[in-house]
């Protein structure tokens, strides 16, 4: 089978890191370029992390574009208490050596998907400014989107609020312009990432890999088990899994509303089974294999 064409769109963080080694370690895709937003920490962070995740992977020569600074009406509200202040609490990376191209990422995205056949999935793992704003400047992108994947949002409840999950909350204008837009889309939100646990016994079989991405990985993972009782949520590698192992996860097709009126309410993804005038707009992830999901991403850092 010929490569998946694939842009990662991220705001590492460290969940954010691990779906990028993960995606570095399979063959299955053409990474063509990572685009960095602002969400877990400012953009110049989360620039400079994605960065320093392609050099811990080998990756030096990918293409990675800097995007928007803030959301589209809010003002951001980062995550460094929970990923620390550069964003990749427990990494120990150095300084990147790597430059950004010279681009804005939503360029970039309008340039690269106008200049495709529908060839291109778009991974989403952090707010969804980047791929709203290339939306709304050239619309005409939709048609060419093959599907867009995405981490957020939740059925029932809330990481942020008890109605809404991060990067929802964060840029709610945002995904309410990509969930109507029309592209194929499939949420992975809460309700699934909340089971993928990295565990103790998890962690120490990554540590155990002793390759400098596993050790990476194993160092970030470590830091958040002194903070948490029974295991850390890797969130964004789910995206990455799914692209990979479909038959790892349960979906089912709804129709999810973002949230953009109510302030108590903000950000929440309201979804339903489709009815007349809520037509279906997303493959939205209901359960997970937590196992098949660890062995998959244990494998493929024993690559790197």
């Amino acid at each position: 089978m010929e490569p998946r064409s694939l842009i990662i769109d991220c705001d590492p963080g460290k969940d954010d890191a691990v779906a990028l080694l993960l995606a570095f370690a399979s063959p299955e895709f053409d990474l063509l370029a990572v685009t960095t937003v602002a969400g877990n920490v400012a953009l110049d962070l989360t620039a400079r992390n994605a960065l320093r995740i392609c050099e811990v992977a080998g990756r030096s020569r990918m293409a990675v574009y800097a995007g928007c600074p803030r959301p589209f009406l809010k003002p951001l509200d980062t995550a460094v208490r929970v990923h620390g202040a550069d964003g990749l609490a427990g990494a120990e990376l150095p300084d990147p050596v790597m430059t950004l191209q010279p681009d804005h990422a939503v360029d970039f995205l309008v340039d690269r998907l106008m200049a495709s056949d529908g060839e291109i999935t778009l991974a989403a793992l952090g707010p969804l400014t980047n791929l709203a704003l290339a939306m709304v400047k050239q619309p005409a992108i939709i048609s060419r989107i093959r599907e867009i994947v995405l981490m957020g949002g939740v059925v029932e409840g809330g990481n942020v609020t008890p109605f809404a999950e991060f990067n929802i909350f964060t840029d709610p204008h945002a995904a309410a312009v990509v969930f109507e837009a029309g592209a194929p889309l499939t949420m992975i939100g809460l309700d699934v990432t909340h089971c993928a646990l990295a565990t103790p016994e998890r962690t120490r079989a990554i540590t155990a890999i002793e390759r400098p991405a596993a050790a990476t990985v194993a160092r970030m993972l470590a830091l958040d088990l002194e903070r948490r009782e029974g295991g850390a949520p890797l969130h964004d590698p789910c995206v990455i899994a799914y692209l990979l192992a479909p038959d790892l996860f349960v979906g089912e097709a709804m129709h999810v509303a973002i949230e953009t009126m109510d302030v108590e309410r903000m950000g929440q993804t309201v979804a339903s089974a489709p009815a007349p005038g809520k037509p279906a707009n997303a493959n939205v992830l209901t359960a997970i294999d937590d196992d098949g999901f660890f062995d998959l991403l244990i494998t493929r850092l024993e690559r790197l």
